[in-house]
């Protein structure tokens, strides 16, 4: 099928049925893998001659992203944070190891999230919605599954995890636990990383946290499912993140991927490591000194590729999201004014959530 082809398929008409059919199973993707398909549905097909352009620019890498050691902090935290600084300059992309938690943890955090999604659809049905306004815990597929032009090879538990914690009953009983442990630890990581990230920007260690970033935790679990068709589609569209900073903790499995000078990177899987990012709250108070990059997950066909993703940012709309974010004041001056205009979480987040993954950063509403 061509993309041409395959990007008219049916009329609008059609394509709202087959969505809403697929949703109405409230299965997932994982459902249609259960049931036996040997070809992926129309509304999951991508543009093909772009997918195959990208992915062939990434077949002969001769680069990483950055892989820092936080074990050195307390000996030589001056290097650590320049190393830090400069991955988040270039990159807006590097691992950590050493970080503090233990692999066991990280490795019992993957297979919860594995354990949620292979449950009895019934059981998982309980907790699937499209509205994140009145639930703290939720389940469903793609997001943005009505709005983009079309759908990934993914399913999500998402949860509100901070400012304030699910009480136990809201969370899955076959993840509950670790779920309540992991938030905990990476929690505390988080907020050693905006100290060295506060840092790095020539600000006091606390500036960051002061101001609010580290407050909410969104954590999603997501997972992969294996695909029959992995080049006709994507695991997660090109996108920027809508947090000021977001750990991933990822399987061994690969597929994510960053766009560092217009070539397709992986970030190979560390056994051990956790991906950091900077978002574009953190472009955006930084005045473009940090950068908020392009990222994607390419399909396989061999899974489930499980990751947990942790967004730090303020939680709209259950929790309080009025406070107004611009670039910082000691980082803007005459010959670096500002670039971006103030703006509130809560709208940051209707634009960003409205506008979809579609490659273009959702800064750019706000430029000056």
């Amino acid at each position: 099928m061509t993309s041409q082809n395959s990007s008219t398929v049916g009329s609008s008409h059609d394509r709202k049925s087959q969505l809403k059919a697929f949703d109405d199973t409230k299965a997932g993707v994982k459902g249609l893998v259960d049931a036996g398909i040997c070809k992926i549905p129309d509304i999951f097909i991508h543009n093909q001659s772009q997918i195959m352009k990208e992915i062939s620019t990434s077949s002969n890498q001769k680069c990483s992203i950055p892989v820092i050691n936080l074990e050195e902090v307390g000996t030589e935290r001056g290097e650590i944070v320049a190393k830090i600084g400069d991955a988040c300059r270039k990159w807006g992309f590097f691992q950590v190891v050493n970080h503090g938690i233990a692999v066991s943890l990280l490795e019992e955090m993957i297979n919860g999230i594995r354990k949620f999604h292979e449950e009895d659809n019934e059981v998982k049905k309980n907790l699937y919605s499209r509205d994140r306004t009145k639930r703290k815990v939720y389940y469903n597929s793609n997001f943005d599954l009505y709005s983009e032009s079309a759908c990934n090879w993914r399913d999500t538990l998402n949860c509100f995890m901070a400012p304030t914690v699910p009480r136990p009953e809201e969370l899955p009983s076959v993840c509950r636990d670790v779920m309540l442990s992991y938030s905990k630890e990476i929690s505390r990581l988080a907020k050693e990383i905006f100290e060295l990230v506060s840092e790095a920007l020539g600000l006091k260690p606390e500036y960051l946290k002061e101001i609010g970033c580290h407050n909410g935790l969104f954590m999603l679990g997501h997972y992969y499912p294996a695909c029959p068709e992995p080049e006709l589609t994507l695991g997660a569209s090109s996108h920027s993140d809508s947090s000021f900073l977001t750990l991933l903790l990822q399987d061994q499995i690969g597929g994510l991927q960053v766009l560092y000078k217009n070539q397709w990177v992986d970030v190979t899987p560390i056994l051990g490591a956790l991906v950091i990012n900077v978002g574009d709250l953190l472009q955006l108070v930084s005045n473009d000194k940090l950068t908020s990059c392009q990222h994607r997950v390419i399909s396989k066909n061999e899974g489930p590729r499980i990751s947990v993703t942790c967004f730090f940012r303020p939680n709209s709309p259950l929790e309080d999201t009025s406070r107004i974010y611009g670039p910082i004041k000691e980082l803007v001056s005459e010959e670096n004014p500002p670039i971006y205009r103030e703006t509130n979480v809560k709208d940051y987040l209707v634009h960003y959530y409205e506008k979809g993954h579609d490659g273009i950063s959702a800064l750019q509403y706000l430029k000056i």
